[in-house]
């Protein structure tokens, strides 16, 4: 149970922790456009990349000839350079306390904001990257701290993504079109190992995450050993957080829980402690064109969280802000509309443990997902007319998904 690379046990905390929140923000939400194409893993690779459905990756896509990104880039901007945006983002509502108030209130036990996208623009005073910063420009301020400090008073568990693998504005490359080209043109020399070590070493120093997620890859410049090398990295990070944990995109045996996105990586779902990470549209990084009709509704979400807590996993459910620091109405509506549901739900998810097959019987229900606690078993049922009943005798929990509200736009 819960094994991992590290030869780590997971602590406690992520043991029982359920609910996490992605935030991705940067300077592709003044934009804030991507084709809507579907989930990443099920479109097909040859066209993913010209069609990206993630707002996040504007950078790229929009470089990316005849693409409907640079289409619309062409029309709405002139074909500017993208680092305009970082100036023109202001983040003038920006209000990290209620931020972490809204996710506490939907039951968040972790959050987990972007530090530096593969746009390679920090939100906070980065070591070594000049004016490409929110310090330096745009916002000219740090945005993490006042998030990691808002979080930490509600009584949750704070975390930060950082691009390792990718970093658009350190080098000049190509525009990326499939993912061997992702594999192909990642950094990967010494030179920026030690930018992003240096990041790295920086926010575990200032923000001692609870949670390390990096994406992509790390530069092959670090798998050797040596002063910047990725385990001297991580040595300094378990050093300085002893119960902290770190994912499965370093592009080594780092790990110490597995990570599915979207229809991507689902193999990695096999085991207790794993994590599934998504959006509540298509795009992680906020998409105007993603209205309700994209966008999960409180029932989809507790359905997903059900089925993912079912099978041993977490969920790490992404909300993109607005270029001013709003969460956008079509989210924060499906997030206050479960809320009540998750209030109920969550503290049956503790000290939980798969269920063997055959352990319940469930009558009255076209869909449900079960788990267990230490005191009974938990069935989550698509209505209230559902009777669940454990073969052993233990109590049984019944929770029916939220019932749907009427679209009002």
């Amino acid at each position: 149970m819960n094994a991992s690379a590290s030869g780590r046990r997971l602590p406690q905390w992520a043991r029982d922790a359920s609910l996490g929140i992605f935030v991705h923000w940067g300077p592709y939400s003044v934009p804030a456009w991507a084709e809507p194409t579907g989930a990443l893993g099920a479109v097909p690779d040859d066209e993913w990349f010209a069609h990206n459905a993630y707002a996040e990756w504007y950078a790229n896509t929009i470089r990316i000839e005849g693409s409907p990104a640079a289409d619309h880039h062409a029309r709405e901007y002139g074909g500017a350079p993208y680092a305009d945006f970082l100036d023109d983002w202001r983040a003038e509502a920006y209000d990290p306390g209620d931020w972490a108030r809204l996710f506490r209130a939907v039951g968040a036990d972790y959050v987990v904001p972007t530090t530096k996208h593969h746009d390679g623009i920090a939100l906070w005073d980065a070591p070594g990257s000049g004016d490409l910063t929110t310090a330096a420009r745009g916002p000219r301020r740090d945005l993490i701290a006042p998030l990691a400090d808002a979080v930490r008073a509600e009584g949750l568990r704070f975390g930060v993504y950082y691009s390792g693998g990718l970093d658009w504005a350190f080098a000049e490359l190509a525009p990326l079109r499939s993912s061997d080209d992702v594999t192909r043109l990642r950094p990967t020399d010494a030179s920026y190992n030690a930018y992003a070590y240096a990041h790295v070493a920086d926010l575990i120093e200032r923000f001692r995450p609870d949670l390390v997620w990096n994406d992509i890859d790390w530069p092959d410049a670090a798998k050797e050993p040596g002063p910047y090398s990725l385990d001297s990295l991580l040595a300094r990070y378990r050093a300085t957080v002893p119960e902290g944990i770190v994912n499965d995109r370093w592009g080594a045996d780092v790990w110490d829980y597995r990570t599915s996105e979207y229809d991507h990586d689902t193999a990695h779902e096999a085991s207790v402690g794993w994590e599934h990470c998504r959006g509540l549209g298509f795009s992680f990084g906020y998409n105007q064109v993603e209205d309700a009709s994209l966008t999960l509704s409180p029932r989809e979400l507790a359905r997903l969280y059900a089925d993912v807590v079912s099978r041993g996993g977490r969920l790490l459910l992404n909300v993109g802000p607005t270029a001013a620091g709003e969460i956008p109405a079509v989210q924060r509506r499906t997030l206050q509309g479960v809320a009540p549901w998750m209030t109920r739900v969550k503290p049956h998810t503790l000290g939980r443990e798969l269920l063997a097959a055959g352990d319940i019987e469930v009558t009255d229900a076209s869909w449900w997902r079960a788990w267990a606690t230490p005191d009974r078993i938990v069935a989550v049922v698509d209505g209230p007319a559902a009777s669940v009943q454990a073969r052993d005798g233990r109590a049984a929990a019944t929770i029916a998904l939220p019932t749907e509200p009427p679209l009002d736009d």
